[in-house]
């Protein structure tokens, strides 16, 4: 069986060489032995990709690369200190996890899609489930990294995301999980937007705001953080990791030109101030805002 180059289950290895010249290659340290019954190349062990790969040749059956594992599979953020592999399979198949490899089971799990899709050929669950599988296994801004990229990078929808959470309403954390889903529903696109929705711009004043309001500028399309379009004040909320470097305000100050162009008021705040004078921020958007009112 194929799990990729650099990895295959002994049984397939002493198919093509005697077993005693499999042992003296792992004591030569020629091969890796990461998991029972399992052979990988050694300078893979660092690759979590190619220890989910190992996972499944130990596995020898249908299973899945879920929760964390799959979060990483695809591409969403997962704090590197979290390094098992987690694997979904069937419950009525008794896989036992091993060091390094947590099995999780559930009720008529089939390995076909749409609950499983492959993704540089390892069977990988699907992005919605992965994220709320893993909700539980998270803490803090961790929780909500992998649903707000995989929102904004459009590998997915609000909409799959809520259909998979209706159907586990036991889940831990649900009333939070909840919530986030209900941000970027709003329209939040990252960390600090969701800040800045919950501690700053909230409260009756504030209810007209649209968030990640798409505006074509010439051939592009770009997206406003909030806009109230009652004034036409559009609120950008910069964050240091895209707004900090001499290249990023270039590309901000001829954003701004473009939209004032179009009758747009581009107010931008850092996240610091955001975070260190949110009242104050608060008074000076909503002077801001009232002013165009009147002008219009």
């Amino acid at each position: 069986m194929e799990y990729g180059e650099g990895v295959c289950h002994r049984l397939d290895a002493t198919q093509e060489v005697p077993p005693h010249v499999v042992e003296y290659a792992v004591a030569a340290g020629q091969l890796a032995r990461p998991l029972p019954r399992t052979l990988i190349d050694p300078g893979l062990l660092g690759e979590h990709e190619a220890l989910v790969r190992a996972a499944l040749a130990y596995s020898r059956g249908p299973v899945a690369a879920s929760h964390l594992s799959a979060l990483r599979i695809w591409g969403l953020p997962v704090p590197p200190s979290l390094t098992w592999v987690h694997l979904m399979t069937d419950d009525r198949r008794h896989l036992r996890g091993v060091p390094g490899v947590r099995v999780h089971r559930r009720e008529d799990f089939a390995i076909e899609p749409p609950e499983v899709l492959m993704r540089r050929h390892i069977p990988v669950t699907r992005v919605e489930s992965a994220i709320i599988d893993s909700w539980p296994l998270l803490d803090g801004d961790a929780k909500r990294a992998p649903a707000i990229v995989a929102v904004a990078t459009r590998l997915t929808t609000v909409g799959r995301i809520r259909e998979v959470f209706d159907r586990f309403p036991r889940i831990a954390g649900r009333r939070h999980l909840a919530r986030l889903i209900a941000l970027l529903d709003a329209g939040c696109r990252s960390m600090l937007e969701l800040w800045g929705h919950d501690h700053v711009f909230s409260g009756p004043e504030f209810a007209g705001l649209r968030w990640q309001v798409p505006v074509r500028i010439g051939k592009r399309w770009v997206y406003l953080d909030a806009l109230d379009e009652s004034s036409g004040v559009n609120i950008e909320l910069d964050g240091a990791a895209t707004h900090a470097s001499a290249p990023d305000r270039e590309r901000d100050l001829r954003r701004d030109a473009a939209l004032t162009a179009l009758g747009f008021t581009v107010v931008r705040f850092t996240s610091a101030r955001l975070r260190r004078e949110p009242a104050r921020v608060r008074a000076e958007v909503r002077s801001i805002m009232e002013a165009h009112r009147r002008r219009r």
